[in-house]
């Protein structure tokens, strides 16, 4: 599971100005940050240009990964969606767009949803290396998830890595209005721990309960059988580069990013999905096409 190619250069143009042992310094300034779960001014975790080079360079290919897994999943079981247009919700630099562009090759229309005009200024930056005249044309979208906005329906609505950063009671009115976005499916993405698969797990009723059906990952719409003490996650295994080794600090070629997700969609399919997973799961997948774990005790 590697970064398309242009990608990867549009990564290594942005940092071309901030040294890597910067770079280095500020990834851990921002890991300690997120961890003990300090902000700066106006809710941010990062607060200057570079900062945000700094997460590129170490998060966007386990992001990109994770993504780029569950979207292959849910094509794996969805097998006649071919979507034209996407939505990406709290996009960052455009993590979900560049990897959904990866599984279905035909959107052609890609509108973004970011807060941060620096983040977004960025994105722009990376969309302008791509080969798809979709990421290219991208709209980037200047909005507050906290706040109100309406935006037209698109056949495909992505929030990864973004409902867990919200306070809970903001978490199901949003949810609520993307299903309002949605022409199909709605797909959510969260970090493979404990908190990110209670938001995936409360979203999952949430979108049952306003008339979701499940396509991925689980194979029925009924009542998750899994104890709030426990939880379900997916790996994805990423290369690590020698830049990235370098600002991450880390020994191995190689790292697993843990995640979580739910894809629901407004039609009720008649596809056999316990077939569909059994199919998948009597194959020998290897790490970057995703399976669950089970939480170790």
């Amino acid at each position: 599971m590697e970064l398309p190619v242009e990608l990867i250069g549009a990564i290594e143009n942005i940092m071309e100005n901030v040294p890597t042992n910067r770079l280095a310094t500020l990834v851990s300034d921002i890991s300690k940050r997120y961890r003990e779960g300090k902000l700066f001014i106006n809710d941010k975790y990062l607060a200057t240009y570079d900062e945000i080079i700094a997460y590129i360079v170490y998060r966007m290919p386990a992001t990109y990964g994770a993504i780029f897994t569950a979207l292959n999943c849910i094509k794996e079981v969805y097998r006649d969606f071919h979507p034209k247009s996407l939505l990406d919700v709290g996009a960052g630099p455009g993590t979900a767009m560049w990897a959904a562009t990866s599984v279905w090759h035909d959107i052609d229309h890609i509108t973004l949803l970011e807060k941060d005009e620096n983040m977004i200024n960025i994105g722009k930056r990376l969309s302008s290396n791509s080969h798809y005249d979709s990421i290219k044309n991208s709209k980037w979208l200047k909005i507050d998830l906290n706040g109100s906005f309406d935006i037209p329906k698109h056949d495909i609505v992505i929030a990864s890595y973004s409902i867990g950063e919200l306070d809970t009671n903001v978490q199901q009115k949003l949810i609520k209005k993307l299903w309002e976005y949605t022409n199909d499916i709605l797909i959510l993405i969260e970090p493979g721990t404990t908190y990110g698969f209670s938001c995936i797990k409360m979203a999952r009723e949430t979108m049952l309960s306003l008339g979701a059906h499940i396509i991925a990952p689980c194979p029925h719409d009924n009542v998750c059988l899994i104890k709030d003490n426990d939880w379900c996650h997916f790996s994805s295994r990423i290369p690590r580069s020698s830049i990235h080794m370098k600002v991450k600090k880390g020994k191995l070629s190689y790292e697993d990013e843990k995640f979580s997700y739910i894809c629901v969609s407004k039609k009720n399919s008649q596809y056999d999905k316990k077939q569909n997973y059994k199919t998948s799961a009597d194959k020998e997948r290897p790490h970057n096409i995703g399976f669950m774990h089970k939480r170790r005790t």
